[in-house]
This record gives C-alpha cells, sequence and structure tokens, in this order.
C-alpha cells in the first residue's frame, strides 16, 4: 500500500519543498512488531510517500498468508508417467521402422529401375547423388535455421565427429566399390551382412552398451551363417572359388567403417542430448555436416574411383558431360536413356526420404535398430533382385508402359539369398535385439 498527495498549490509549494525535500521520500513506514508463524510482516509491503496535498491510495500486490512462502508460486505440472513415455517411445520407433522398411524396399527397387537409362552411366548416378545431395540437405537446414527449427546451439555442434564420420563413409565407398568389382554379385548382399555384427562390436566398445546372452548369440549366428553362405558347396561349386582372401577381407572392412559411422552419429545425437539441455539434435545438422565433409573426402579419391571404373581420369569431364546428357534425356547422342528422367529423380527422391527416415530412426532408438530396419527390408521385399537384373537394355520405342510390362512379367516371389540358416540368424538377430531396444 502506498499512499501519495498531489502537488500543492503554487502559493504553498516553496514551503512545501522546504518541509518535504523529496517527492518520492517515504514519509514514514508502518512496520509489524509482531509477526505470525511462520515469520510473515503483514505489512512489509506497506509504505507511505509524500508527494502532494491531494492523498492517493495505491494499493501493492500482497502475498498470500501461508504456511509456506514458495507456496505461492503455482505448482509445477505434474510430469509424464514413465509407463506413458516408454509406450510412446515404443510406437514412435514402431512407426518409424514400418516407414524405413517400406522406403528401404522402395529404394532398392527404383534404384535397379534408374540404372535401366542410366545403365551406361552409373558412376555419374553415384557421384550425382554424392555431391547433389550436399545441396539439398544445406537448402534444407536453412530453411531450418530461418523457421528457427534449427537453432544456433546446434549448428555451433563440434564438427570434429562429421569429419570422422565423412571419412569412414568415403572411407567405406572406395574399398566396397574396390572390392565388389571383384566378387561375385551373389556374395556382396550375403557379405553385407556382417554390418549387423560389426554395429554390435563397436557400439560396445565406442558408446559402453550391454547386451544380453541371447542377443551376442543371435550375433554370432549371423557371423556363422555368413560363413556357411560363402563355404558351403563343392570346392568348385563355392562362391568365393577362384577369389582371393583381400577382396571378402576389403569388402567385410568397407562394411566396418560403415558400422563405426554410424555409431559415431549416435553418438553425436546422445552428446547433444546433454550439450543441449535435453533438446533433440535437428536430423539435417547431422545429415548436412556428415555428407559435406563424405562429399570433400569422395572429391579427393576421385581420380582413383574413376580409373577403378574403367574411366580415365582426363576423360572424366566428358563421361560427365555424357551422364548429364543421359540423365536429363536431352541431346543427339542419348541412345538407350529412355525412361529418364523420370525413372533416375524417383530413385532420388525415394533415396533422400530413406536417408532422413534412416537417421530419424536411429535418433529415437539406436544405430542397431535403424541398420536392422534396413536389413528386414531385404527379406520383407516381393521383387526378387535377379528380375529386375534381367532388364533388357531399351530402344527408342520403348517407354514406361514397356518397363512395368517387363517388371510385371518376372517371378514375383520373395526376394532370398537362397541361404536359409543366414536368414534364420538374421531374423532371430532382429527380434531379439530389437526387443531389447523396445523393453529400454
Amino acid at each position: 500500500m502506498e499512499l501519495l498527495r498531489s502537488p500543492p498549490p503554487a502559493a504553498a509549494a516553496a514551503s512545501s519543498s522546504a518541509r518535504f525535500p523529496s517527492a518520492s521520500a517515504p514519509l514514514f513506514k508502518l512496520q509489524s512488531n509482531f509477526n505470525l508463524q511462520p515469520k510473515i510482516s503483514i505489512f512489509k509491503h506497506l509504505k507511505i510517500y509524500h508527494a502532494n496535498a491531494t492523498c492517493r491510495l495505491k494499493l501493492k500486490h500482497l502475498p498470500p498468508l501461508s504456511a509456506n512462502a514458495k507456496a505461492s508460486s503455482p505448482p509445477p505440472p505434474p510430469p509424464t508417467p514413465p509407463a506413458s513415455r516408454a509406450n510412446n517411445r515404443k510406437i514412435t520407433i514402431v512407426a518409424c521402422s514400418a516407414v524405413t522398411v517400406a522406403l528401404a524396399i522402395a529404394n532398392r527397387v527404383l534404384y535397379k529401375l534408374a540404372l535401366v537409362p542410366m545403365k551406361e552411366f552409373p558412376f555419374f548416378l553415384a557421384q550425382l547423388t554424392t555431391f547433389g545431395y550436399v545441396v539439398i540437405y544445406f537448402s534444407v537446414l536453412y530453411v531450418r535455421y530461418r523457421a528457427g527449427i534449427a537453432t544456433d546451439e546446434m549448428l555451433a555442434s563440434p564438427k570434429f565427429p562429421f569429419i570422422i564420420i565423412g571419412f569412414l563413409e568415403a572411407l567405406g565407398v572406395v574399398s566396397g566399390m574396390y572390392s565388389g568389382a571383384m566378387l561375385p554379385g551373389p556374395a556382396i548382399p550375403i557379405l553385407n551382412q556382417t554390418f549387423l555384427v560389426w554395429q554390435l562390436t563397436f557400439s560396445i566398445l565406442l558408446l559402453g552398451r550391454t547386451y544380453t546372452l541371447n542377443r551376442l548369440v543371435g550375433c554370432f549366428l549371423v557371423a556363422a551363417g555368413v560363413v556357411l553362405a560363402v563355404t558351403s558347396g563343392s570346392e568348385h561349386d563355392q562362391m568365393l572359388s577362384g577369389v582371393g582372401i583381400m577382396w571378402p577381407a576389403l569388402m567385410l572392412a568397407s562394411n566396418a567403417f560403415q558400422a563405426v559411422a554410424s555409431v559415431v552419429k549416435e553418438s553425436v545425437f546422445l552428446d547433444a542430448a546433454t550439450r543441449l539441455k535435453g533438446k533433440v539434435l535437428d536430423i539435417f545438422v547431422v545429415n548436412s555436416f556428415g555428407s559435406g565433409f563424405q562429399a570433400l573426402f569422395v572429391l579427393l579419391c576421385l581420380p582413383l574411383l574413376s580409373n577403378l571404373k574403367g574411366i580415365p581420369f582426363s576423360e572424366l569431364p566428358s563421361y560427365l558431360r555424357s551422364g548429364a546428357a543421359c540423365f536429363l534425356n536431352i541431346g543427339t547422342n542419348t541412345t538407350g536413356c529412355d525412361g529418364a528422367p523420370m525413372l533416375p529423380l524417383l530413385y532420388i527422391i525415394t533415396n533422400i526420404a530413406f536417408n532422413i527416415s534412416v537417421l530419424n530412426l536411429l535418433k529415437y532408438s539406436s544405430a542397431v535398430v535403424s541398420s536392422l530396419a534396413v536389413m528386414s527390408s531385404a527379406y520383407c521385399g516381393w521383387l526378387r533382385q535377379e528380375d529386375i537384373l534381367m532388364l533388357k537394355p531399351l530402344d527408342k520405342r520403348t517407354g514406361p508402359h514397356q518397363i512395368q510390362a517387363s517388371i510385371n512379367s518376372s517371378t514375383s516371389t520373395p526376394l532370398n539369398f537362397a541361404q536359409p540358416p543366414l536368414a534364420f540368424s538374421c531374423a532371430w538377430a532382429s527380434e531379439e535385439i530389437v526387443g531389447d531396444s523396445l523393453s529400454k
């Protein structure tokens, strides 16, 4: 409570000023001589100030009398029950896994279809996705930053982990292309199943995760299934007969590099959750900087990669120009490029959505769960890889309807690696590890 006065008349202004030197100085304070329990003075906010001859009463907010002074603030909202948070997390992981599996199947099929018009330029398509995605991801990141979704704190994340991610992914691409050129086609997807083994190993070593005995047995069965698949048969009928040990080992190393990169991505999200005080790091920050450093290291290896694909580095500019003309289906020398740019663009759009869904699933679960969702798409697909590879080169009279007819004429059977032990071990390991992740 404040007691104020209006300005005195002009005639009495001098004497009033002499008696009351300051208009804001208090005349007196009412102080309580008695206390309530607990010690809250009833008049501690009551002051009377002299200002003028006409009194004006001004009320100030008084805290409510209560046994506890802190009780005046509104109570915080009740926390979300742990059971509800766990259920929401399970629903999110299951939904993200379903989307990732669907996009993985579509990505696998559309990649084979994109190679129909781009059959002479697969290296161009690979470099277009590598360097084109950098522009796309950073453009989306800029839009999200302007919208306030990506903050300055997120952009200020340490860049060294992204350098490691880009280097490992580029190293995985180079070693995978080298070994893939020397290995028989059916051996490549089987050796790629060791990606799960590497991920479990590095998640234990780098993140300190623990897995139950059942999960470790499932992981061991994956490794045993791979060994059984590549060594079964007679000496001349074995999958890797006539292939030295160097190329399968290089393919395994390629999977190890990719696995470490995925585990480092998971560690980036875990570190950001602590550094950003509970905020979730925007996935386009990880995608943009990771793909940017990957493109940088791939650019440094471009002479090596072009020679590996049988393209002399001096002829690379001419090859890229021809690939761009075939991709856009313009120019006079575009024989066999029918179906472009529709099919390659469908693949690129699906591949971008697939990469985003994989990283989004990793953010909510773990690197192991995201890779299992991708691996399970191989067993859920209903187009055999061999059927799509049997598509013949198209002439100028061939259009989308003829492409669809070629696909429909193929046998629609579940995609299988023709190795039941490997399929069983991967399926069991997937069920065990996903169940462990959902139970956390």
